[in-house]
């Protein structure tokens, strides 16, 4: 993985975007960052766990403090001014749904024609409690040769944790152990609704 162009991930300086985003980490309790982004040129960002809409906030003030140039995919529909404008904005690309498309070779192909692409997911797919993450984020960066990144919102300790770039194995139920087990010490707002994958089977099992 060749770090020549890891700036690019980055947008230019604005003191006010990111002390709008510290702003909002003051008045949320004082949140902090922990750990950096792996300095990848392509990865996908997975944040967990979803449990509520201040996700989105938190995520959205960490990219203004970190002047990241974070990517998300959206239906085309989404993009119609003037919603569209704030939709793109926010770092927002326009997926075509359509039944004879694959969704997931479609995104992975976007990634490997670029440069640089910092994609981000929620594998849970949904703020509702779930017994296990989707699978298109994994599949997503495997068709697209890129590692994937963690990062956890722990409202217990109000802080945002950057894990390392994972290069995924192949071997799908051992890397999403893999996963499951870096969020696990990690409390989300709703703990109840977190998704702990294997981890949440083997203790009922138990």
């Amino acid at each position: 993985m060749t770090q020549k162009h890891f700036h690019k991930n980055f947008v230019p300086k604005n003191r006010f975007k990111e002390s709008l985003g510290r702003f909002v980490f003051w008045l949320m309790g004082g949140w902090k960052l922990v750990g950096e982004i792996p300095k990848v040129n392509k990865c996908v960002i997975i944040a967990a766990h979803h449990t509520s809409n201040w996700d989105f906030i938190i995520g959205i003030a960490t990219k203004l403090i970190l002047r990241l140039n974070v990517r998300y995919f959206a239906k085309d529909s989404l993009f119609i001014p003037p919603l569209g404008w704030l939709v793109k904005g926010l770092g927002g690309i326009a997926i075509k749904r359509n039944k004879s498309i694959n969704r997931v070779d479609q995104q992975a192909q976007t990634i490997r024609d670029a440069d640089n692409f910092l994609l981000a997911i929620a594998p849970e797919g949904t703020r509702s409690k779930v017994d296990r993450w989707k699978t298109g984020f994994y599949h997503i960066a495997r068709k697209a040769d890129v590692p994937i990144v963690l990062c956890a919102f722990d409202f217990e300790n109000k802080q945002v944790v950057f894990g390392k770039a994972m290069i995924m194995s192949g071997d799908q139920e051992k890397d999403f152990e893999d996963m499951h087990r870096f969020f696990l010490p990690y409390k989300p707002k709703h703990p109840e609704l977190s998704c702990n994958g294997p981890f949440a089977r083997k203790k009922g099992a138990l």
